[in-house]
């Protein structure tokens, strides 16, 4: 099994008195955050009662009638509380602040797939008492811990193909991966956003969903997706916003500061796993037969660095470059005081830095990730 960056991070959180007790784990389902959370326990030692939010079972029923008398009888002799999907139990911002309040120094964790109906449960109750993490799909620094630079090297193509989920990485022949990837999208992706976007008819959601894996690299246009979709402009995005709730996708956003050409209304939107990107189009070829290669290693290197940032607490933001000539980077790394203006390539290459940008931001950085240097920016620098 894979150790995961943030076990470490959440460990000595919880085993420091000074900080508080309280985790948050966000993350989309199948990601490893149950495997994560076992870990933490068994490492730490701690009797556990772990429930699901998902099974609604006596000791959630306890949990929600607020009566600590009941509800210290439950947690009795336990040092942490742990629950799955707790997104799942209303109030349960408020339930767990009360736990924390009145019994000291039981440590809980709540686990969670769907970000926005969770945080707007926790946000406030758990102020001061808990840390917020995301747990993404495996990255290339947790495979560095158990393969060579070679062997990532050569696994790196089927991971762009087929993503990153822990189980797909245990599969091994192509037709179970393929399965795997559709089940996944059936079962959970569009279950969870129908459930909590409160929608009755999934058509809409997965043509959107195609769209935008069509156009992963360009900035898209909510105007031209809802005529396609035959809906609103507010209903598109606030598909977009139950997706990005749901750890499908993200937006980078267009960077400007210093130049009135600098296009900054239209997004980019990219997917967290690729592999969940190529099972909505059924379109599982390898790199050399396919038109959208050099999009998929965009996508790809994108979310390696955007894991790196969050595992490594850099706190850095990240954009994209954009001119209404045509001069474009295709990532912006903002981080404290400090501008990288990065292009990505496929090959080899080593393009040039627009001279319009270093004219503009004459004290940033400039770097071109390819394959010759793909590992130092996401793995060892």
């Amino acid at each position: 099994m894979i150790t995961r960056k943030l076990q470490e991070r959440i460990k000595k959180q919880l085993a420091n008195l000074d900080l508080p007790r309280g985790v948050i784990l966000y993350g989309p389902r199948q990601v490893g955050k149950t495997t994560l959370v076992q870990a933490i326990v068994r490492d730490l030692g701690l009797k556990t009662l772990v429930l699901n939010g998902d099974l609604l079972g006596s000791e959630i029923k306890t949990l929600c009638t607020r009566d600590i008398q009941k509800i210290k009888l439950l947690l009795s002799g336990y040092e942490m509380l742990v629950i799955d999907e707790a997104q799942r139990i209303e109030d349960i911002g408020i339930i767990a602040k009360i736990v924390m309040d009145f019994i000291p120094n039981l440590k809980v964790i709540l686990t969670g797939s769907a970000a926005l109906d969770l945080a707007s449960r926790v946000s406030e109750p758990l102020t001061g008492r808990a840390y917020s993490y995301h747990l993404w799909p495996l990255s290339q620094q947790e495979y560095k811990e158990y393969e060579t630079y070679a062997e990532r090297l050569r696994n790196l193509e089927q991971r762009i193909v087929y993503g990153n989920y822990p189980k797909v990485n245990s599969l091994e022949g192509q037709d179970e991966k393929r399965e795997y990837l559709t089940n996944l999208i059936d079962k959970y992706l569009y279950k969870d956003i129908l459930e909590f976007g409160g929608m009755r008819n999934s058509s809409k959601i997965r043509d959107l969903l195609r769209l935008l894996a069509y156009q992963i690299g360009n900035q898209v246009s909510i105007a031209e997706l809802a005529a396609r979709l035959e809906i609103s402009r507010d209903t598109v995005n606030n598909y977009i916003h139950l997706l990005e709730a749901s750890f499908v996708i993200f937006r980078l956003h267009g960077f400007s500061r210093n130049l009135r050409k600098e296009m900054r209304k239209m997004d980019k939107i990219y997917f967290w796993d690729t592999g969940v990107r190529n099972a909505l189009l059924n379109q599982y070829a390898w790199l050399a037969e396919r038109l959208d290669s050099g999009a998929l290693w965009e996508n790809f290197m994108i979310v390696e660095r955007l894991k790196r940032n969050e595992y490594e607490g850099w706190g850095a933001n990240h954009y994209f470059w954009r001119l209404n000539s045509g001069a474009e980077l295709d990532l912006i790394e903002e981080r404290g005081s400090m501008l990288t203006g990065i292009e990505i390539k496929q090959g080899n290459k080593y393009p040039k830095l627009p001279d319009t940008f270093k004219e503009a931001y004459p004290d940033a950085k400039y770097r071109v990730v390819n394959i010759d240097n793909w590992n130092e920016w996401v793995v060892e620098e």
